[in-house]
Parts: C-alpha cells; sequence; structure tokens
C-alpha cells in the first residue's frame, strides 16, 4: 500500500507541475473517506479496498490528453495489485458472509411474503402475527438444523479423508527400494516423479508426511457455532416484516409499513454486496430489491386471490 500511494504521489507531482501556481490547497477529508475510515477500522480494509478497486478500474488517464502513457499503465497494474490484496480480505470474509447474507435475506424475503399473503387473505391481525413470529421461528430452526447437518456431514468427510496416524509410524519398516509410499502421492495427483521425489524425503526424514486437507476442519467451523449464526441470521432478518404488526398496525398501513422496512433492508445488503465484490452498490441493491419484492408480491396477489375467492 504504501509502494501504491508513492506512485499516487508522482502521478500527483504531475499535475502540480502541469498547474504550477494554479494548484489550490490539499482538500479537507469529506464524509466519504471519513465512513471509509470508519468501516476499515470496525470491519477490516476489505471495504476500502474494494471501492479503491472500483475507482481504479474508472480511472480516465487513458482518454486524458494532459495524462501520460505511464500513468494510464500504472491505474490498470494499480487495479491488479489491489483486486489482489482484496482478494485476501473477500476470502476471509466469504463463508461468513456468505451465511449472513443468504440467512437475513431468507428470512428477510420468506417472511414478508408469509406475512403478506396471510394479510391479503383478509384474516385478523393476530393470526397475521401468530404466523409471522411461527415464520421466523419455524425458519430459523430449520436453517440452524440444515447448517448444523451440513457442517457435520462436511467434517465426517473430512474425517474419512484425513491420513491415519499410523501411516507415519510405518515409515521406517518400509521397503525403500519399493518405495510404496509414493503411491501415496500419486494417489493424492501427483506425478509419479512428483510422487517419487516426495515418498524419497519423507524417508529421509526430511519433510513430515503430511496432508494438504490437514487443517481443513478449521476453515469448516464447529457445527454448533454454524447452526447457531444461520439461526441469528435468518432471526435477524425475519423480524424486519412482524414488526409493524408488533406494535398494532393493521391493513394496509402494516403491509406498507412491513414492506418498506424490509425494502430498506434489501437496499442495504445488495449495496454491500456490490460493494465488497467491486461491482455497482446501486446495481446489487436494486437488483435485491427487484428479487425479494417480487417473490413477496406473488404471494400477496396469491393471497388476495384466495382472500376473494374463500369470501
Amino acid at each position: 500500500m504504501l509502494a501504491l500511494a508513492d506512485a499516487e504521489g508522482r502521478h500527483e507531482q504531475h499535475w502540480l507541475d502541469l498547474l504550477g501556481e494554479h494548484a489550490g490547497p490539499p482538500r479537507q477529508s469529506d464524509p466519504r473517506t471519513r465512513m471509509l475510515g470508519f468501516l476499515a477500522r470496525r470491519f477490516g480494509s476489505v471495504f476500502v479496498l474494494a471501492l479503491a478497486q472500483r475507482a481504479e478500474s474508472r480511472s480516465p488517464y487513458e482518454a486524458d490528453a494532459d495524462a501520460t502513457d505511464q500513468m494510464a499503465a500504472d491505474e490498470r497494474i494499480h487495479e491488479e495489485v489491489v483486486r489482489a490484496l482484496a482478494a485476501r480480505g473477500r476470502q476471509r470474509l466469504s463463508g461468513t458472509f456468505r451465511a449472513a447474507v443468504f440467512g437475513a435475506n431468507d428470512g428477510l424475503v420468506s417472511n414478508l411474503a408469509l406475512v403478506l399473503g396471510v394479510s391479503a387473505a383478509g384474516v385478523d391481525n393476530r393470526v397475521v402475527l401468530l404466523t409471522g413470529i411461527a415464520g421466523l421461528l419455524a425458519g430459523a430452526l430449520s436453517m440452524a438444523a440444515g447448517e448444523y447437518v451440513s457442517v457435520t456431514s462436511q467434517r465426517e468427510l473430512l474425517d474419512a479423508t484425513t491420513p491415519n496416524a499410523h501411516g507415519q509410524e510405518a515409515l521406517a519398516a518400509l521397503d525403500v527400494n519399493a518405495n510404496e509410499l509414493s503411491l501415496v502421492y500419486r494417489a493424492r495427483g501427483m506425478t509419479a516423479d512428483e510422487a517419487n521425489l516426495n515418498a524419497d524425503e519423507v524417508i529421509a526424514g526430511r519433510i513430515a508426511m503430511a496432508h494438504p486437507s490437514a487443517n481443513a476442519h478449521e476453515s469448516v467451523g464447529t457445527a454448533f457455532g454454524a447452526a447457531a449464526s444461520s439461526f441469528c441470521f435468518f432471526a435477524s432478518g425475519a423480524i424486519i416484516p412482524v414488526l409493524p404488526y408488533l406494535f398494532g398496525a393493521q391493513g394496509y398501513p402494516a403491509v406498507i409499513i412491513a414492506a418498506t422496512l424490509v425494502g430498506i433492508v434489501l437496499l442495504i445488503t445488495g449495496s454491500i454486496v456490490g460493494l465488497l465484490s467491486g461491482r455497482s452498490p446501486l446495481k446489487r441493491a436494486l437488483r435485491q430489491l427487484a428479487i425479494g419484492f417480487g417473490a413477496a408480491g406473488a404471494t400477496y396477489l396469491l393471497g388476495l386471490l384466495f382472500g376473494v375467492s374463500g369470501g
């Protein structure tokens, strides 16, 4: 990052030399920059790097007659450098972030659709509220149970592929000339030459008999932790459309308030997804909103249909 700052300093000096006495004083940081600093301190540098990547990709230097070819080339390389730096943060964040977005979005959309569908059918407000709370609990428990089973199954699969500890103990008794240890490495995808080389080094005691998935359990996490996270993420989204009914709203006002609250949260989560992926936050926010409202709207229309036919 300091090396990139030095390069940007050279670009700054280029413009200062061109402007001469017409160059103005340095500007103070704007609210957007201060907000980026807040996000970086609270959530790490991935937010800032994602925005920096977008800024580098929109560099106007290639079309600017006063910019040099070297400056334009610098910006193209800077984009790749920032992309590589941001990739580390995205990888660390990807598992938790995916679960958070998926769980919260599922809770938002499914419970909004459930509440609107039941409300459109013309049932009593208490029934709508109980339906929303039931949907929250049922969905959150289902998500938690599914995540628990998923992580447990994945850990069991990893256990089946983890090398037996007794394999290391058998090394001393191996026939060095036959070198059957190389078959283990060939089974893991190495070429015959690579397998023989690794086996020779293991038998000679220069390296340990390692496995590429030895630390895979840590990346999977615990089943109870995954279940608890899924429950909380789903519940945090599912509670939003229930709030108007909890505070006594009824009929169309409750529907409008619930849809508005969910729409705001969908826009926020969509923009965060766009921001972290280096894409347009606005487009991702609108996509999230359209998908969520599309599902909820379809359920609301079905509720109206059943309400009319039932009446």
